[in-house]
């Protein structure tokens, strides 16, 4: 899809989706929804703001890649497990303003899963967390493998470690992880997405449908249905 002329910056809070959106579900059931910042097991603890919903929405051509690629998987035995798809840009704020504050005893276990090893202070200017996502242009898809049975697969580390081991292509990260994440990549590569070299979870399909805008509608099915 063609970007839409004139959608430029980011829309205020409450606008209408544009039609070009549509609910992963409705494209493909059978792609397995874990959307983490809908519920509380993410980096801040908490259901993040816009998020309504668990539910994954995109930018139509992006879920329809998604598609191709879970048919391709399928057939190797496994299935594809999303993350995180558009996000608002009000989560992309919380997620700024999370970072600005400061750790307490009960922020510990989170640390050890998703920043042992950087200060939560150190996390924009190391670049883990940024003032604009592609998520909220709604073409980029946070995404794993996993087994039929619904295992997830080794990928040598969890989604959203800031670590430079999440590295798509960090030498340290061997054996069959480092296979998992270039089966990931070869397949959605095959379908036109882009992996981000830093994260080997995050893709965003080429070419975007919405290059230059960041939305921030809210995270709900009822968005983007007609």
């Amino acid at each position: 899809m063609a970007a839409v002329a004139g959608l430029v910056g980011v829309l205020a809070g409450g606008a209408a989706a544009p039609s070009g959106f549509t609910a992963l579900r409705e494209v493909d059931p059978g792609i397995r929804q874990d959307m983490r910042y809908a519920g509380e097991r993410n980096f801040t603890g908490a259901v993040v703001d816009g998020y309504e919903e668990p539910e994954c929405l995109l930018a139509r051509p992006a879920a329809q890649a998604l598609r191709r690629a879970q048919r391709v998987l399928l057939r190797r035995g496994y299935s594809l497990r999303v993350y995180d798809c558009y996000r608002p840009q009000r989560a992309v704020d919380r997620f700024g303003r999370w970072a600005r504050e400061e750790d307490g005893p009960q922020d510990l276990a989170r640390k050890a899963e998703f920043y042992p090893r950087v200060e939560r202070g150190r996390l924009i200017a190391d670049g883990y967390i940024a003032e604009r996502s592609g998520h909220s242009r709604g073409s980029t898809v946070d995404v794993t493998l996993e087994e039929l049975a619904g295992r997830e697969v080794d990928m040598g580390t969890p989604f959203d470690f800031f670590d430079p081991l999440s590295h798509t292509d960090d030498p340290r990260v061997t054996g069959a992880a480092r296979a998992n994440r270039q089966v990931l990549k070869r397949v959605l590569g095959a379908q036109g997405f882009v992996n981000l070299p830093e994260e080997w979870w995050h893709f965003t399909y080429e070419p975007e449908a919405y290059p230059d805008t960041y939305f921030d509608f809210p995270v709900a099915v009822a968005e983007v249905r007609p």
